[in-house]
């Protein structure tokens, strides 16, 4: 393992993960340190697994649109004058007056990773690609962990530690299949759709199987029935139909960044019926023009006797089952127990995702992070890891962190003001050397 020296000394923060959070962040860090001096700015470096910047690329789908407002983009909530904006970016590809004619606040999501992209180009020299993080461990001083030592392997193979005094974890979320079931050749879950279609054999026949009820499963629907003309393609899902997001004005308040206070500081059961409440903005439903969409494709084929697009709902899987010419799906209907047998090529898992666990990077740290009593991680309202006494490091959390901050815990729509708040806090703690009281929920 290479140790850095003191050509490299410690940090003020690493970041692992360099996702749209933690670009946020790092533009975060850069204005910061732009108006400073010297003395004042924050050493900051993010590594990232990935051999360049990319944002679930399996579904850049073409004509997909953000679910959220191109305002909600990497700064503009934290600082509208910044030159890291959707707006600045349009500007610089000769595209703003186009966008304005436009009218929309919802741009394609091809045009919204090229923007990613373009704010981390400027930002290459704070981080470092394809460098996996396998672990962070304490460094220790007089029974005090002084700061912490983030362990990276490059794809060589070769071990580097990167000293820093705060950690931001943003390891975002991981594709979630149904228990018992794996992806293979024929089984794929959406995240990996575009790659996967490259290497389909182009027959003309094809036969898919989706399953899900949500923004993605509709979205990958709609894209295989008109890509592949002659294709089958079968929808299944437990719900009667679609249901459609709640995008009202007054629903999308749960989404603001005054709405992380007043979720952080209700009771608990408060902040479980908040949830409950407005699941709908964002879990298992799809934009209503989609919804419509797919509705008229529908109707379209009843009434030219061609129906390619079939709408199992009430419905379930209950097998899936490899054969020599594809897959075979066993469904069975939640009203009426009929079971029926799908033949098919491909089936796609369109069933969201889990937030990964930052405890397997923490190692011997995590028995040092406080649990509440239904064993979930305490966290500080400036998103740090509520430790003990011995750790004087901080450990924040860019994700993870729904059950005290609410449902844009791994959301766009909250991700410039976030990086703002763990970004000054950071400031602050260093400012005193010791970390601030916080409290916990």
């Amino acid at each position: 393992m290479t140790r850095y020296d003191d050509s490299n000394p410690v940090r003020d923060l690493v970041g692992v993960g360099f996702g749209p959070s933690n670009l946020a962040l790092a533009i975060a860090v850069r204005e910061h340190n732009a108006q400073v001096g010297a003395g004042d700015q924050v050493d900051a470096r993010f590594l990232e697994s990935k051999p360049a910047f990319g944002w679930h690329r399996g579904m850049l789908i073409d004509d997909a649109t953000m679910q959220v407002s191109f305002l909600k983009d990497l700064v503009t909530q934290r600082n509208p004058a910044s030159e890291f904006s959707f707006l600045s970016y349009l500007h610089s590809k000769g595209r703003l007056v186009d966008f304005i004619n436009h009218k929309s606040l919802f741009p394609l999501r091809v045009e919204f990773h090229d923007y990613f992209e373009w704010a981390a180009s400027h930002l290459d020299d704070s981080v470092d690609y394809g460098v996996e993080v396998v672990g962070v461990e304490p460094v220790v001083r007089d029974g005090v962990v002084e700061h912490f030592d983030v362990v990276g392997r490059t794809a060589s193979g070769q071990e580097m530690t990167y000293p820093a005094r705060n950690v931001v974890l943003a390891t975002g979320l991981e594709p979630n299949l149904p228990e018992g079931i794996t992806s293979g050749d024929c089984v794929w879950h959406n995240s990996e759709l575009l790659h996967r279609i490259e290497s389909l054999p182009q027959r003309g026949d094809e036969r898919f199987v989706v399953v899900g009820a949500g923004q993605s499963a509709a979205e990958v629907v709609a894209h295989l029935h008109g890509r592949f003309q002659d294709a089958q393609v079968s929808a299944v899902f437990s719900r009667y139909g679609y249901s459609p997001s709640d995008d009202s004005p007054f629903a999308n308040r749960i989404f603001d960044p005054s709405a992380v206070d007043d979720f952080y500081t209700a009771p608990e059961q408060v902040k479980q019926k908040l949830l409950g409440y407005h699941a709908n903005t964002n879990y298992s439903v799809v934009d209503l023009d989609l919804i419509n969409d797919l509705y008229r494709r529908v109707y379209q084929e009843k009434v030219l006797g061609r129906e390619r697009l079939r709408v199992l709902n009430t419905s379930r899987v209950l097998e899936v089952v490899e054969t020599d010419t594809g897959v075979r799906v066993a469904v069975e209907s939640l009203t009426t127990g009929e079971k029926a047998l799908l033949e098919s090529d491909v089936v796609v898992y369109a069933t969201g995702y889990r937030p990964s666990d930052p405890t397997a990077l923490l190692g011997e740290l995590a028995e040092h992070c406080e649990r509440d009593d239904q064993g979930r991680y305490r966290v500080a309202r400036d998103y740090r890891l509520m430790t003990g006494s011995a750790v004087r490091g901080g450990i924040y959390l860019q994700g993870g962190t729904e059950h005290t901050h609410g449902i844009t815990s791994s959301l766009l729509s909250n991700t410039a003001v976030r990086g703002g708040e763990i970004l000054r806090s950071i400031v602050d703690d260093r400012g005193t050397g010791m970390p601030r009281l916080r409290v916990a929920q």
